[in-house]
């Protein structure tokens, strides 16, 4: 597959309103685009489209949503370390930042949410093929900051697998795979900023990615039990996988 240098366009907009229609909100400020290209959205504006709100007023009441948005939470130094939709992180998602006062909790579906606005503005910038990708931020173990991560994503193939092909010596790939989604998402959210930038739209064009009409949602997805960093936990005693 051949295709020309990737570029990211990150869009500036006004301060997205809860309850406000997502779909009128990008086309107002992404007029139009070229075929082959992916629409890159902060996860934060869908929650908002969503009112996927909650005013707290005690440290309690912010720990009883913390578990009831996780599958597994267990307190640290400095936040909860939870798992949610299959993915390590910090407090459910659950964020105060850029929140005008409120706690915003991660969208409902972002798979779903996605295909519908593929299949929707397919249709409004007349193209073939298209992008969606809901991002958010993440920490990464041992590492300080935080990177792009794909919530959700539609149209095109979250995962290059490399398992069975040669490589330069032509010696077969055994376990190589590379996690289109987020290493997208990562390069997204580094244009896009994490503080009073006020983009939380992106286009990218050039991505060199595999198009489609249907993404397996759980591609990218590891069960607790096979992860190669479960050992690192094993001697926790409320290990997930023990339970």
């Amino acid at each position: 597959m051949t295709c020309k240098n990737m570029i990211i366009k990150p869009i500036k907009t006004r301060v997205f309103r809860e309850g406000e229609d997502l779909l009128a909100f990008i086309t107002h400020y992404i007029k139009r685009i070229p075929n082959r290209t992916v629409i890159v959205i902060t996860s934060k504006i869908v929650s908002l489209s969503e009112k996927r709100t909650a005013a707290i007023t005690s440290a309690k009441a912010k720990e009883n949503l913390i578990r009831a948005e996780s599958e597994f939470a267990m307190p640290t130094k400095y936040v909860w370390l939870t798992i949610k939709d299959g993915m390590v992180m910090a407090s459910a998602g659950i964020d105060e930042s850029n929140a005008d006062g409120k706690l915003i909790l991660l969208p409902k579906d972002c798979f779903k949410t996605a295909s519908r606005l593929r299949d929707k503005l397919k249709k409004i910038y007349k193209v073939a093929d298209l992008g969606i990708l809901i991002t958010d931020s993440r920490t990464i173990p041992l590492r300080a900051g935080v990177a792009g991560v794909s919530l959700g994503y539609a149209g095109f193939k979250g995962i290059k697998d490399y398992r069975g092909t040669p490589d330069i010596f032509g010696r077969k790939f055994h376990f190589s795979r590379t996690d289109v989604a987020d290493s997208l998402s990562a390069a997204a959210v580094l244009e896009m900023g994490e503080g009073r930038e006020k983009q939380p739209l992106a286009v990218i064009s050039g991505a060199p990615i595999e198009f489609c009409k249907k993404v397996r949602r759980d591609e990218l997805k590891i069960n607790v039990r096979d992860d190669m960093y479960r050992p690192l936990f094993s001697n926790i005693s409320n290990d997930p996988c023990n339970k």
